[in-house]
């Protein structure tokens, strides 16, 4: 269990969204967790992508080293 301190208006406002949504402060908190989490994970993915694409080789030298070049 964790225990989260918020202000009196981020407090409110959660207290508003959960009433909107049928749900409770708990449920929204532990929701907006997740989505910041597979946030993270899909930027940590993305930076990993794109440092092998910035170690890639054009197609042409790729070639010209493997002796396709004609």
């Amino acid at each position: 269990m964790i225990t989260v301190r918020l202000n009196k208006t981020i407090e409110e406002q959660l207290k508003h969204l959960a009433k909107i949504r049928g749900s409770n402060k708990s449920e929204l908190i532990r929701e907006a967790i997740v989505r910041f989490l597979e946030d993270n994970e899909d930027l940590e993915l993305a930076q990993e992508a794109k440092a092998q694409m910035q170690s890639s080789k054009p197609l042409k030298e790729l070639k010209k080293e493997l002796g396709l070049d004609s």
